[in-house]
């Protein structure tokens, strides 16, 4: 379990029983905007709400119910509240909500080296310090994942939201706008996906990932080889090189992974260097940095289109 030091967060307990307040620290600079705008986008119903720039969310720790409430602040701190947490439980959390924020980034050593190419250094500028937000586990990053296949953000959350309601558990405290925790993993592995609204070769890939993981609980870990990693993905029923390039950029970590098919990345490419450009050749200029090229791109296009990550 990692330890928790001053290095990574500060933290206070209120009187009342599992209540915290954290201040994690990380290295600048930090582009909140683009991660707060990632995050509300993609608010699945019931399980979270993104407002007035705080992330609030439920969450199974220690199997117990709880909540968090993430809120950005302007001294080099992402300040954490949390209710339901067990101490015994801080510091497995601090490390997933540091990833899950991507607070142990290097700005400076992933700006100077996507710096050298001019497309990257334009990009940096107008979003010094941008992150790759992680997904909260393995089994609700994969599901997102799925249900993200080929539709827009807003598309896919409806499709989560419908997921949970069907087989989430109601949250057992209370907060504003959450109502459900994401279904176990047991639970997901063992569920019909009939009637949610998608094709029923996506619905069968959700049941094949669940059951994966329940298998392999590894399956998703970082700091694996990324060409492993996707070698494994791609084996799955109903992944192809898109779902397993974006589950190793958004869950594994894997800061060289990068979904060249994407037609948002394409349409970002060509909007900002001409019809003609070609994301993989474009794309070899940004290695090893390429999962953060990727969020570069995907910032850039307008609010409102309809890219789908």
């Amino acid at each position: 379990m990692p330890k928790l030091t001053r290095l990574h967060a500060v933290r206070r307990s209120f009187p009342s029983p599992h209540h915290h307040m954290l201040w994690l620290r990380y290295r600048a600079p930090y582009h909140w905007p683009s991660t707060v705008a990632f995050l509300a986008a993609r608010c699945i119903p019931g399980i979270e709400t993104c407002l007035d720039g705080t992330y609030s969310r439920s969450l199974v720790i220690a199997g117990q119910h709880a909540v968090m409430h993430a809120t950005p602040l302007p001294d080099q701190r992402l300040q954490v509240r949390l209710e339901g947490v067990p101490c015994a439980a801080l510091p497995g959390l601090i490390a997933r909500l540091r990833r899950v924020f991507d607070l142990d980034a290097d700005p400076v050593r992933i700006a100077a080296e996507l710096s050298r190419d001019p497309l990257m250094a334009r990009l940096l500028q107008q979003r010094p310090g941008l992150r790759v937000p992680q997904g909260w586990d393995a089994c609700e990053q994969a599901m997102r994942t799925v249900l993200g296949q080929q539709i827009s953000v807003a598309g896919a959350m409806t499709l989560a939201g419908r997921l949970v309601q069907r087989h989430g558990v109601r949250l057992r405290l209370s907060a504003p706008g959450l109502s459900h925790v994401f279904p176990a993993l047991s639970v997901l592995a063992a569920a019909r996906f009939e009637n949610l609204g998608m094709p029923k070769a996506r619905a069968a890939t959700l049941g094949t990932l669940a059951n994966a993981l329940l298998a392999e609980p590894g399956l998703l870990r970082t700091g694996q080889v990324l060409d492993v990693l996707l070698g494994n993905l791609c084996k799955l029923k109903g992944i192809g090189p898109w779902s397993a390039q974006y589950l190793a950029l958004r869950q594994a970590g894997a800061a060289d992974a990068m979904p060249l098919g994407d037609v948002a990345l394409v349409k970002a490419l060509r909007s900002l260097e001409g019809a003609d450009a070609q994301l993989a050749d474009r794309a070899l200029a940004w290695r090893p940095w390429r999962a953060y090229a990727a969020q570069h791109l995907w910032a850039s296009l307008a609010t409102g289109e309809t890219a789908r990550r």
